[in-house]
């Protein structure tokens, strides 16, 4: 192990390769900025590139484009509240309200530390422990599978205002109700598709990302009254504010970024969990860990909801590399596009890798590092830049961002369906957020329900139609008991909360 760590270190401090890097995160990061891109678009980019490169160079080029690009879409999200990528979606519903505030740079300087400290430490844990976590994801069964999924799901209580659970929990409902569109992947039969061939692909997460965060705050935009959109706002909106951070803001978020990066990895090792997942965990998570008070700050312009989310989705990006590369299992859409290039240079990935490639593999894992750096020199010195989007005329930055989230929707499936579904959705968020449902847990259900229904149907097959796997397994049982602690949750603060004016009222006679 130790001999090829040294020989990836030589191949990753070639100079080819340390411009490789430097080229990938500076690509990355502006592609990533531009909404609806995201790191799948990025990487489809630069693959024909790579073919020109030797197979270490064209990895490492692809590999810091992907964490450049996960670095890079947070930007969007905080500075107009449109998502770079899905992984940052759930930095807008913090990172926005920051922007608001006036507090756009701190927000941009937050998720830079964020998204560094998270790459750096998956890196580390990436170099360590490989080998062992490739047995750990070998393990998980359909029936773990599911139960995390599950877990997943009982997170939308974090994106639920005080006494909003319920409205929640809808939303997650409706979200898995989506995923259900278009052709049933086991029996081929087509569901919900009302004989429109174009719906038998089903919805894609980007139209509704796009749909339900870009499109519909473009249009609230619009028809807000004059007064949302008056000079003392403006003015504020287009402050960048400090990018220094107090002691007792750093002290904030350290432990959930730290918190967030362990949780990130080890949810970015796991096949086809992502770093979409990641985040919306790490957010979920931290919201729950959080005290009163703080909770009470979640969803209007909370640091941790802006730190977590953001070291979440560029640990996960790392730990997709674990199943990727030790096993040849990609761990999200991104992956696979790198798995297909390795294949091209004639490389396979699996366990032999190790021994066959190590220039390849240690020089990818190393170069991670390097590219952590590399962007947060690139990207702390571009803040008071990137901020003056704030200050371009509404008039013009609104055609662009719709622009730029009408072309990202129809780039990934070339069909105009998808423009006219991706505006009535818009219209059907607008209401729901007119009536003060959120968007986070649709978006949510919509992502875990394929895996969700895949992972469930598996698990009755295997164990004749009974229920019996959600507490056979220890994995599963571990899951299932903390899904039910977090439904519980809510309804034991709620019977707090009662109780707590009836025994006041109790106490005091008067």
């Amino acid at each position: 192990m130790l001999d090829g760590i040294l020989q990836g270190l030589g191949t990753a401090m070639m100079p080819i390769n340390i411009f490789m890097v430097i080229v990938g995160c500076f690509v990355g990061t502006f592609i990533g900025m531009l909404p609806g891109l995201g790191p799948v678009t990025a990487i489809a980019l630069m693959i024909p590139i790579t073919y020109g490169l030797d197979p270490a160079s064209g990895i490492i080029l692809m590999a810091g484009v992907y964490y450049g690009s996960m670095f890079g879409g947070s930007t969007s999200s905080i500075l107009i509240n449109t998502p770079g990528c899905s992984a940052s979606m759930i930095t807008a519903i913090d990172g926005y309200p920051l922007a608001c505030k006036g507090q756009a740079g701190k927000a941009l300087a937050i998720a830079a530390y964020a998204s560094f400290t998270g790459g750096t430490l998956s890196a580390i844990f990436l170099m360590v422990a490989a080998p062992l976590l490739a047995k750990v994801s070998l393990s998980f069964q359909s029936a773990d599978y599911f139960a995390l999924m599950v877990l997943g799901l009982s997170a939308v209580a974090a994106f639920a205002g005080k006494g909003q659970v319920l409205k929640a929990l809808i939303m997650a409902l409706f979200g898995i109700m989506l995923s259900t569109v278009g052709i049933d992947r086991s029996v081929g039969v087509d569901r919900f598709t009302f004989g429109l061939p174009d719906l038998r692909d089903g919805f894609s997460f980007l139209l509704l990302a796009m749909a339900t965060f870009a499109l519909a705050e473009i249009l609230m935009t619009v028809l807000r009254p004059g007064k949302d959109t008056s000079k003392e706002e403006a003015s504020k909106i287009q402050q960048l504010g400090s990018l220094k951070l107090s002691k007792a803001e750093v002290k904030e978020i350290a432990p959930p970024i730290v918190r967030s990066s362990v949780l990130g990895f080890l949810i970015g090792v796991l096949p086809g969990a992502g770093a979409t997942i990641a985040s919306f965990m790490a957010y979920g998570a931290e919201r729950n860990f959080a005290s009163k008070r703080r909770q009470e700050e979640f969803g209007k312009g909370s640091l941790t909801g802006v730190a977590a989310p953001e070291a979440a989705n560029n640990a996960a990006s790392s730990g997709a590399f674990v199943p990727l590369l030790t096993l040849g299992i990609p761990g999200s859409g991104t992956t696979a596009l790198m798995l297909g290039a390795l294949i091209a240079y004639g490389i396979q990935p699996g366990p032999r890798l190790f021994m066959e490639h190590p220039d390849v593999f240690w020089s990818v894992i190393i170069s991670m590092y390097l590219g952590n750096v590399v962007l947060l020199i690139l990207n702390l010195p571009l803040i008071p830049y990137l901020a003056k989007i704030l200050q371009v005329p509404r008039p013009v930055l609104i055609p662009m961002v719709l622009l730029f989230s009408l072309i990202g929707v129809y780039l990934v499936s070339f069909n105009t369906m998808d423009i006219y579904v991706m505006a009535l959705v818009a219209l059907i968020a607008i209401g729901l957020r007119l009536l003060d449902f959120p968007m986070a847990p649709m978006l949510l259900g919509f992502i875990l329900g394929g895996m969700l229904e895949d992972n469930l149907r598996r698990a009755l097959v295997i164990n004749d139609g009974s229920l019996s796997f959600l507490w056979e397994r220890p994995i599963t049982l571990g899951f299932t008991l903390v899904t039910l602690v977090m439904l519980l949750l809510p309804v034991w603060q709620w019977w707090q909360a009662r109780r707590t004016p009836a025994a006041s009222l109790q106490s005091d006679p008067t």
